[in-house]
């Protein structure tokens, strides 16, 4: 009798998920996700655990929705919060699970933690790795992931030679019985953290993210085939306010609700019908540099983190964080970060240049406060980001921005900045 458990990450979907794609179907599939603990410990300086209510909440939201489609196909869900490790080592034993399958995450903790399950699983139990989620997977890369370019405009000229993106592939329609006697289900928002349970963003950033893959099908769908918007993309994407200047499908992706693959799909299909453009091939492009972090983290490892224990905030840190700056451009952007729980790209590469090139400060400070803030926090794009404005890492470039010339470029009337002036107390003093 063939047991398997499949623990998920950040892969919260049924569809284009290889983890639910079997050659020959176990008797019998465990689902299971853990909230590692660690992620809601508040980190010693920031004052501020890694993963905030926006994002927790949206967590939360997937992980229901995956339930629910995991429940009609014959299958279910466990949720866990502790250490994934222990959580993962403790069923394979308690189920007599043969096979465990895991995606290869991008993230360096995630790669450790999947080192050390197959250390205390020995050669007993089939650990299973998964590419999933980007365009491409590792094979099919024209160049070894420790031979990646520096620069994603050397990989991009290299991918584009002669590459294919794989079509998405459609969900399971029935799934192996889930394991006699294992436990299911998970335990409410409120009682894993009452901030996330009652979180709600600001109604000033004109866009409200629930989690789950039918969700991110229905945004998709509308940038796409209501709105049309993603005809525009190209002009509108450093756009600051409102709901579809920019896809707005990064929360989905981050947590897996959506791939990649299937969103290419979806702009091929789009093209099909309206004629290919230089916002259709843009947004094509903005995945394959996603998909650049995703190697480049693969590549460098712990570095990407910057190799040192976080700095103490100084003032001027403490300030960019709580928008009182004096800048008003800059202040703008960390308010409705701070109340919504996402930012525009413009917004995001003003913030964090200030932050770096004008205030001096310790960009791994502003990458964590970024990562305990959005709701669409990718570890790959979200630190790769930070060290490639800072020019630090694979590309010492300067990127400095002049924060006065953007906004005088992206905010000529202060409308943006005129949005977020007032501090809204009803979401406290922090976030």
């Amino acid at each position: 009798m063939s047991r398997m458990l499949v623990w998920l990450r950040n892969d919260l979907r049924l569809a284009d998920n290889p983890l639910f794609h079997f050659s020959t179907p176990p008797e019998s599939l465990l689902c299971l996700y853990v909230l590692d603990e660690a992620w809601l410990t508040p980190l010693p300086g920031l004052g501020a655990s890694r993963i905030g209510p926006a994002r927790l909440q949206f967590l939360w939201q997937s992980l229901i929705a995956l339930r629910g489609e995991l429940l009609k196909r014959g299958s279910d869900l466990l949720v866990r919060i502790g250490d994934p490790v222990d959580a993962v080592a403790e069923l394979v034993v308690e189920h007599h699970i043969d096979e465990v399958r895991v995606r290869a995450d991008a993230g360096w903790e995630e790669k450790q933690d999947t080192v050390q399950l197959a250390e205390c699983l020995g050669g007993a139990v089939t650990l299973s790795r998964q590419d999933t989620g980007t365009l491409l997977d590792e094979a099919a890369l024209p160049m070894a992931v420790d031979d990646l370019p520096a620069s994603f405009s050397a990989f991009r000229r290299r991918v584009e030679r002669a590459w294919s993106v794989p079509g998405a592939v459609p969900a399971p329609v029935t799934l192996p019985d889930w394991p006699a006697g294992a436990p299911r289900g998970f335990p409410p928002l409120d009682k894993v953290c009452g901030r996330a349970a009652a979180w709600a963003p600001d109604r000033r950033g004109g866009f409200a993210f629930s989690g789950g893959e039918t969700a991110g099908w229905s945004r998709l769908d509308h940038y796409l085939w209501e709105s049309g918007a993603v005809a525009r993309y190209k002009q509108t994407r450093n756009g600051l306010a409102g709901a579809d200047f920019s896809t707005r499908l990064s929360p989905w992706l981050s947590q897996g609700c959506l791939s990649a693959r299937q969103v290419h799909d979806a702009v091929h299909a789009w093209e099909t019908r309206h004629g290919a453009n230089d916002s259709s091939y843009w947004l094509v492009f903005e995945l394959l540099w996603r998909d650049y972090f995703h190697w480049a983290a693969r590549q460098e490892g712990a570095a990407l983190f910057g190799g040192r224990e976080l700095a103490e905030p100084g003032e001027g840190f403490r300030a960019w964080r709580d928008g009182r700056t004096g800048v008003p451009f800059v202040d703008a952007a960390m308010r409705e970060l701070a109340t919504t729980g996402w930012l525009s790209n413009r917004a995001r590469q003003n913030a964090a240049s200030y932050l770096v090139h004008d205030l001096g400060g310790d960009w791994r400070l502003g990458a964590a406060w970024f990562e305990h803030c959005l709701v669409d926090h990718d570890v790959a794009s979200n630190w790769g980001n930070w060290r490639y404005l800072a020019g630090v890492g694979r590309d010492t470039r300067p990127r400095a921005l002049d924060v006065h010339d953007q906004a005088g470029r992206y905010d000529p009337d202060g409308s943006y900045a005129a949005l977020w002036a007032p501090v809204v107390a009803a979401h406290g003093e922090e976030p």
